[in-house]
């Protein structure tokens, strides 16, 4: 639950089998980690999925009260079908953020992995462990580490100028 002035911060990494969140809250010297999870939808249909996703996005944002939403860019998928049904779960999380009423920006996945590591290039297991030299820990799942990579790329750039590949939504 969000106390004081701080600001949280909520990153989405979505799919529509897993969708990885994070809550960090911005304090010095170094951001706090207050939530950190994964949605799973399962071999479900994928109504009954996005349904999950949005009503767990729902709940989070309830008990957190992010001031701010952070949610990765769809990447070009080489499969069409796949890009598209990422693109459902996209729209489930913008929704979810924009009823609870916070402000979203969405960042590319290289924008994200070039903050957190120094290289746009980075595989998911160097996003993860630059997380825990940076933050002191990571979640194992890479799909919760993702989201908390996406948080933190909002927060380093929200500090300085902003990013051309920045967006709010």
């Amino acid at each position: 639950m969000k106390t004081g002035a701080s600001v949280y911060i909520l990153g989405i990494d979505p799919g529509s089998a897993a969708t990885g969140y994070a809550v960090l809250e911005d304090v010095v010297p170094v951001p706090r980690v207050v939530a950190v999870g994964v949605i799973r939808g399962g071999k479900k249909a994928l109504s009954v999925r996005l349904a999950k996703i949005f009503s767990e996005l729902q709940d989070i944002m309830q008990q957190h009260r992010p001031d701010e939403v952070a949610v990765e860019e769809v990447f070009h998928a080489r499969n069409t079908k796949s890009a598209l049904v990422l693109s459902h779960a996209r729209g489930v999380a913008l929704l979810a953020a924009g009823l609870a009423g916070a402000k979203v920006y969405e960042y590319p996945t290289r924008t994200v992995k070039q903050t957190v590591t120094g290289y746009g290039g980075a595989d998911k297991e160097q996003v993860r462990k630059m997380l825990v030299a940076t933050l002191g820990s990571a979640p194992e799942s890479l799909d919760a580490s993702d989201a908390l990579a996406v948080a933190l790329c909002h927060l380093r750039w929200s500090e300085g100028p902003v990013a051309p590949e920045r967006k709010r939504s």
